[in-house]
């Protein structure tokens, strides 16, 4: 991977507006200023996968499923992007925030309760991020009870008690007053919680950075320390890396992306070292430079028009393509070792009806921890299903971000937007292949995704899948940005061989 330059660019704004499908051919898009246009016909896609069972989510824009065995029950907590709806359990309008959805029988998932987010359209309001730990994992939490930690809207992280799912309740606000919090990750196990916040509010360069906290008892929250990229601390001079998108800790790592959809960087980090701060340091969390590469273990700049969405660790792969390693001899190696480390990134689509940069799935080889490269990547043919066509965006939006045995080291699951979900083999991570897909069809929910061409704006309704998940029992989750609710599948066939169910 080539040194990035610096870019921006934004993304598109869609109106929610519901419409229904009729049948019949494939209608021309109108070019009417404002006009709703929508197919006349767009039908489920689908190989080797089957559809189990359905939710609207009351029609909200959806961004992150996770799914959550609690008890004998499994939990669907889905994050939404901004917007309002009816809540038909309540009759309320009421602001998007979390869905909660009962899918311990996934033929029949039973829609439990909705936590209403904060106010606000799109990226500007909802609740889109959710991570979920249950006191008794938890060092210091109540064993009586099951937390949830999200993100509100764009301002701040809070944590409720789900331990009865349909009736959750406050507990703590950590973060409030910013402008562009976003996702979260939390570590069970010991309760280190890494939260996407804005920095500007600390005086840093970026509008969001890593705040991160002991929530190991969590209504007693303990600040450690701000963390972010060498350019984007307090009092730094030059050219500011691309925001942070999220973070995913494994063991003593921790995998950071940043630039979603360009300017990316791939951030390894000691966890160790960065929770204990620089010991050489008066102040060893102080926001200097040599503080905040005391734990960086390797940056790695990506292509300009490339971004570090999601970054999924895959370590310890078997690569029956690389010969037996032989211990260096003479200066120099006759092999490589089998066993290679793997990083699983996706960038992410912004731009409606392709009008950007090509956006895909990169795997890079980490086993030298200080030198990543990329060896393979993966994009769909658009050309075949003439995706960019049919409105909204088209390519990577993000990876499935748990490592459940069925799939770990053989699938990973992404969404496509328009392109609905792509299930990849990577058991060669040197040749990823497709070997399964879904894409749902639109509904009566599907909202219209707009694009101004030649001064006029064209709107078209568009399926937009935005995260997949997966749970321990095999099912597939996807939410859809524009409205058309939760999916949850099973792979079939070929693709369903490849992963590790249970004989």
């Amino acid at each position: 991977m080539l040194k990035a330059g610096r870019a921006v660019m934004r993304c598109g704004v869609a109106a929610v507006v519901a419409a229904a499908v009729g049948a019949g051919s494939m209608a021309a898009w109108a070019a009417e200023d404002g006009a709703i246009v929508r197919p006349a016909s767009r039908k489920v896609e689908s190989k080797n996968m089957r559809l189990v069972g359905y939710n609207d989510l009351q029609a909200r824009s959806a961004y992150q499923p996770l799914i959550v065995k609690q008890g004998d029950k499994f939990i669907a907590y889905v994050g939404h992007h901004g917007g309002k709806h009816v809540n038909p359990m309540n009759g309320q309008t009421e602001d998007n925030g979390t869905s909660v959805i009962d899918v311990t029988d996934p033929k029949k998932p039973k829609y439990l309760t909705h936590i209403v987010g904060e106010p606000g359209e799109g990226e500007s309001g909802g609740a889109q991020m959710v991570r979920v730990c249950d006191g008794k994992t938890l060092p210091k939490g109540d064993p009586n009870k099951t937390y949830l930690l999200r993100t509100y809207g764009t301002s701040g992280h809070e944590i409720w008690d789900v331990s009865n799912p349909a009736k959750p309740s406050h507990l703590i606000t950590l973060v409030k007053g910013h402008k562009d919090t976003h996702k979260n990750a939390w570590e069970c196990d010991t309760g280190i919680a890494y939260l996407v916040t804005d920095g500007r509010v600390d005086g840093f360069r970026s509008k969001r950075i890593t705040k991160i906290f002991d929530l190991s008892d969590p209504m007693n929250p303990k600040f450690i320390r701000n963390f972010s990229l060498i350019g984007q601390e307090p009092g730094s001079k030059g050219p500011v890396p691309e925001d942070l998108h999220g973070a995913i800790p494994l063991g003593n790592r921790i995998y950071f992306g940043y630039g979603t959809l360009l300017g990316g960087v791939i951030q390894i980090i000691d966890r160790e070292k960065l929770l204990k701060g620089n010991p050489n340091s008066k102040d060893p969390f102080a926001p200097t430079p040599e503080n905040l590469l005391y734990p960086q273990v390797s940056r790695t700049d990506m292509h300009p028009t490339v971004g570090a969405h999601t970054t999924l660790p895959i370590l310890g792969m078997e690569v029956d393509d690389f010969s037996n390693f032989v211990p260096q001899s003479e200066g120099f190696r006759t092999g490589r070792p089998k066993t290679r480390d793997m990083l699983l990134v996706a960038n992410e689509s912004t731009q409606n009806e392709c009008h950007e940069d090509y956006h895909m799935a990169f795997m890079v080889d980490i086993t030298d921890e200080t030198r990543p490269y990329g060896v393979s990547n993966f994009h769909i043919d658009e050309k075949a299903g003439k995706f960019c066509d049919r409105g909204g965006r088209f390519g990577a939006h993000s990876s499935h971000e748990n490592m459940t045995p069925i799939y770990h080291k053989r699938l990973a699951f992404f969404a496509w937007c328009s392109g609905g979900l792509r299930v990849v083999d990577y058991r060669n991570p040197y040749k990823m292949k497709e070997v399964a897909y879904y894409v749902p069809a639109i509904n009566k929910n599907t909202a219209q995704r707009c694009l101004k061409v030649d001064g006029v704006n064209r709107c078209k309704i568009a399926i937009q899948t935005n995260n997949p998940e997966v749970d321990d029992r095999g099912y597939i989750y996807i939410v859809d940005r524009a409205g058309t609710g939760m999916h949850i599948l099973e792979l079939t066939g070929d693709a369903r061989k490849i992963a590790n169910f249970p004989k």
